[in-house]
């Protein structure tokens, strides 16, 4: 069994997200939201390349034909390889003023399912979203941070966290029409002595669900069924995100925050912004393209 991350690149992210492994490439690409960038790191030599953007990126996809799907603050854009804009796909329907997109991934037929953040933490205008060539298309709503989206190798599952209600939740999906129904309880997070809450998830090959606890310093490892089989150490107290990659797609990488953390917090916890990885004993998914015809 694994003990835990160790330190890939101390990127000193503010809010490290969205860590995305392109197989055609061998990168990781992964995103700084608050300072609106897109990274491309080379595990085997060090190298980082960064893309500069206008607003602020919560997600990316990678897509066909190259460039990438984003979620952006003001909606859902495609974008070329450089990070350059080349067109909006749809707007974000929300109060942009104290709303942008936040947690999104390709859905197994090439859709794009993102969703927003609330950031006035109390109104529950948040909601969750399919974008395909019909356009935007809401599957949840009245959320304040939506996080965690993920697929079964099926697709027929797909996993949804609203991290400020420390929930977790599956739906049934329909992969042919992208449609998420029978919303249920997966998992409930949170306690007076432990406050990590369920950020990103990626899900390995067993079907099997990993979620990094933002504040809760570690990553979980559930099965199927709920049951949490596993967790491991990540050196930071805010985790971000999981998502598997390298050659054999048994490499989690792990992202994580130094936004809005207290001095006291970033001198205990030095490396916090900084990218972690881990040999798993099970691989991942690969991620679907994203196609925007589907």
């Amino acid at each position: 069994m694994r003990t835990g991350f160790d330190l890939v690149l101390d990127a000193k992210a503010s809010l490290g997200e969205c860590p995305l492994w392109s197989v055609a490439e061998q990168v990781l690409y992964f995103v700084d939201i608050k300072r609106c960038r897109i990274h491309r790191f080379d595990p085997p030599t060090g190298g980082l390349t960064t893309l500069e953007l206008s607003e602020e990126v919560g997600c990316i996809g990678l897509a066909a034909g190259g460039g990438f799907v984003a979620g952006l603050r003001s909606g859902i854009w495609l974008l070329d390889a450089d990070g350059r804009p080349v067109r909006r796909l749809a707007d974000n329907p929300e109060d942009q003023t104290i709303s942008r997109f936040n947690d999104g991934m390709v859905d197994p037929m090439g859709r794009f399912v993102a969703g927003t953040v609330d950031e006035s933490r109390e109104k529950g205008i948040a909601g969750l979203y399919r974008y395909d060539r019909n356009g935007l298309a809401r599957l949840a709503d009245g959320l304040l941070t939506s996080n965690g989206v993920a697929f079964s190798p099926d697709g027929r599952r797909l996993y949804h966290a609203d991290t400020l209600r420390y929930t977790l939740y599956a739906y049934d999906y329909a992969p042919e029409t992208g449609t998420a129904s029978n919303r249920q309880v997966f998992s409930r997070f949170g306690s007076e002595t432990d406050k990590g809450r369920p950020d990103g998830g990626a899900v390995d090959l067993e079907g099997c669900y990993w979620t990094a606890l933002f504040e809760g310093g570690r990553v979980q490892r559930y099965s199927p069924d709920g049951a949490l089989l596993a967790e491991y150490p990540v050196p930071v107290r805010c985790p971000t995100m999981v998502s598997f990659g390298g050659a054999d797609m048994r490499t989690l990488f792990c992202t994580s925050a130094s936004v809005g953390r207290s001095e006291a917090e970033l001198e205990a916890f030095p490396l916090s912004g900084g990218l972690f990885a881990m040999r798993a004993d099970v691989a991942g998914l690969q991620k679907p393209l994203f196609n925007p015809e589907v």
